[in-house]
């Protein structure tokens, strides 16, 4: 037996050779047919391997060796729901095998599950390092101790500086503790190291997609995978960060082929649908939702993803289905206020109003249990940006930025119909449709950095001490961070992110020239639209009415004060002027940007770009006109809303004076 163990490592055909004369003196000797599973499986015979693991596991249940080898095997055989269970396995009969872990980890990452593949990863750490040092800071890791962990890692490497392994797991404790710059420059400590430390480079490239570096981050884990092609994490990784860069065709060739090793996982049908959404592939989009629930009936997100479709409606069997599940007391919140959104657009479609209205309250109640938005905070950022923005701030700098004309910027509320106005521009030949770029928000982001402050409004004042020439250079760095997301040679392309209008001041600095849209809906029907709108991230203050029109007051505020500050700069379109009279409209939007009128912007609809939004079906139709009406519906339970909103709401279109 050791020698034939020595064999697998140098040579795994003259270890079957031995195996086999063991087993023909001594049949069904457990360690020799593991040893043989194991060989198979080397030589690239998995299914050989499968056979003899199957029938050994039934006689030895308990032995973790067999099960680990189980998972290893059915990953080969491109099985990863059954890897997973196998895995789970080996590390519950064994709870300090490193190797069960990692490759544990791997297939949790690979199916969007990250906190428990942290874990995983935690807990190979634990048991891999033999130092005790570093065995207390990966334990601290795993009980999420990270003041602990950083502690000892900190004094570990004032002793060993270039001891890789816990340079990458202080960076992680980075992460977690929220310090990315931190983070980054320890996993690039690590890969100046160790270049083919693939554990790192995979962390750097998480990292750097966390963080909306998407270019980068693709580099990184393509060069991942050119090393190891058929890692589950690499691919999975791989996938999300094509979603993101709006290479949709690769992310789905992806997905695809992971969802034929965990046909079994929820989470990955769902991640495979988003992108087939976005895509406009909508009956295979439903069908990959579907399927998602059929694996998972509890699953929630599932189901909002459907009712997100805007256009799609449920059965009368969904409906009893999501009724059956939110009547469960030990469904988790997440899951619950997931159903309850999805609910509201399942009544609000049969007109019963009331039912609808009860179940969006119910679904914003859960998910502000949650959260902490402070409405007044907001609106002290506001006053503070209509300080530092003055005419005059405007005026000592107007020669700041870059001279280039490409971005054009829609702004506003969310749901206040900027994915129409991006889709009726993306229709002309000359512009090119993007989608919500994060770049802005991540330079102010930057900025605050620079002031050591978490407040939103500071980094106006980190403005305040650029040079022209430092203006500049932050203009042409936009411009390089958002060329990933163009796919063609068109002139002009369109960031639509609506929050960008706490940002105009930095927009108006850097790009001087960029066109800067405001779409702007009816106080009720863009509040209300919030309202009933469950976003993945972001967007905190739209889940009480009264702080969603407090926000909607402080939007109007701003906006104001940049038409004073900047007069001309900003073009707002009204949605309901849109809807009315789209001809007019688009020809008014073409002429401040300075585009000549094309006929194919009032057939946006048939423009086949990806959407990524949650309009993306309705502006796949023609004008959508129900959107100016909705909330009428809903009326008799807006009151918060009117109250709050005052004179807003009584002067729209009109704004106060400020």
């Amino acid at each position: 037996m050791k020698h034939a163990s020595q064999l697998l490592e140098a040579d795994p055909v003259l270890a079957v050779e031995q195996l086999q004369a063991i087993l023909e003196a001594i049949p069904n000797h457990g360690p020799a047919l593991l040893l043989l599973a194991i060989a198979r499986r080397r030589l690239g015979q998995p299914q050989a391997a499968l056979e003899i693991l199957v029938p050994l596991i039934e006689v030895q249940k308990n032995v973790s060796a067999a099960h680990f080898e189980l998972g290893l095997t059915q990953a080969a055989l491109g099985r990863g729901d059954q890897a997973i269970l196998a895995l789970r396995r080996a590390v519950k009969l064994n709870p300090k095998h490193p190797l069960a872990w990692r490759h544990l980890a791997d297939h949790l990452m690979a199916i969007g599950d990250t906190q428990a593949g942290d874990e995983a990863y935690a807990h190979h750490i634990h048991c891999s390092t033999q130092n005790p040092r570093l065995q207390r800071a990966a334990a601290a890791m795993v009980k999420n101790d990270m003041a602990t962990a950083e502690r000892l890692l900190k004094t570990h490497l004032s002793e060993t500086p270039t001891d890789v392994p816990a340079i990458r797991m202080l960076g992680e404790v980075a992460v977690r503790c929220g310090q990315n710059n931190d983070a980054e420059n320890l996993f690039l400590r690590c890969l100046q190291l160790a270049p083919s430390f693939a554990s790192a480079r995979y962390s750097y490239a998480v990292l750097l997609h966390r963080r909306n570096n998407s270019a980068e981050a693709l580099v990184e884990v393509e060069r991942l995978l050119l090393d190891d092609p058929n890692s589950p994490s690499h691919r999975n990784l791989c996938a999300v960060v094509l979603s993101r860069i709006g290479e949709y065709d690769r992310s789905i060739q992806f997905y695809a082929r992971l969802l034929d090793e965990y046909p079994g996982n929820a989470k990955v049908w769902l991640s495979y649908g988003h992108v087939l959404k976005t895509a406009g592939q909508q009956q295979t989009c439903i069908d990959a939702y579907r399927q998602s629930i059929n694996i998972n009936p509890s699953f929630g997100e599932a189901y909002w993803s459907l009712a997100n479709l805007k256009t799609f409606r449920f059965t009368e069997n969904d409906l009893e289905a999501m009724h059956q599940q939110v009547s469960n007391t030990e469904l988790d919140n997440e899951n619950r206020l997931h159903f309850h959104f999805a609910m509201g657009k399942a009544f609000e479609d049969t007109k019963d109003h009331a039912q609808a209205f009860e179940h969006y309250k119910k679904g914003n109640e859960t998910y502000s249990e949650e959260i902490n938005y402070n409405a007044d905070l907001n609106h002290k950022r506001i006053q503070s940006l209509k300080k530092q923005f003055t005419p005059d701030f405007f005026a000592a700098r107007t020669d700041s930025g870059t001279d280039k004309h490409d971005p054009i910027f829609i702004v506003g509320m969310p749901r206040s119909g900027s994915t129409l106005l991006e889709q009726i521009l993306s229709s002309h030949s000359a512009v090119e449709g993007t989608t919500e770029l994060p770049d802005i928000i991540s330079m102010a982001k930057v900025l605050r950095e620079e002031a050591g402050s978490g407040e939103i409004a500071v980094f106006a004042e980190v403005l305040a001490s650029k040079s022209s020439e430092e203006l500049r250079q932050m203009g042409e760095h936009y411009l390089e961070t958002t060329r990933v997301h163009r796919k063609t040679d068109s002139p002009f392309f369109i960031d639509k992110m609506p929050n960008n209008f706490l940002y105009i001041g930095l927009i108006h600095l850097i790009l001087p020239n960029a066109k800067i849209i405001d779409a702007r809906r009816h106080p009720l029907g863009c509040c209300f639209s919030n309202f009933k709108q469950y976003y993945a991230r972001g967007q905190s203050f739209s889940y009480a009415l009264s702080d969603m029109a407090r926000f909607y007051r402080d939007y109007v505020e701003l906006m104001a004060h940049f038409d004073e500050a900047l007069p001309g700069r900003i073009h707002r379109v009204h949605y309901e002027n849109t809807v009315a009279d789209i001809e007019s409209e688009v020809r008014r939007m073409l002429d401040y940007c300075g585009l000549p009128f094309e006929p194919g912007c009032l057939k946006f609809f048939e423009n086949a770009r990806p959407v990524r939004t949650a309009s993306s079906e309705q502006v796949r139709q023609p004008i959508y006109r129900e959107g100016t009406e909705q909330w009428l519906n809903f009326e008799a339970w807006l009151d918060p809303l009117k109250i709050e909103l005052g004179d807003v709401l009584e002067l729209y279109p009109e704004v106060p004076n400020y």
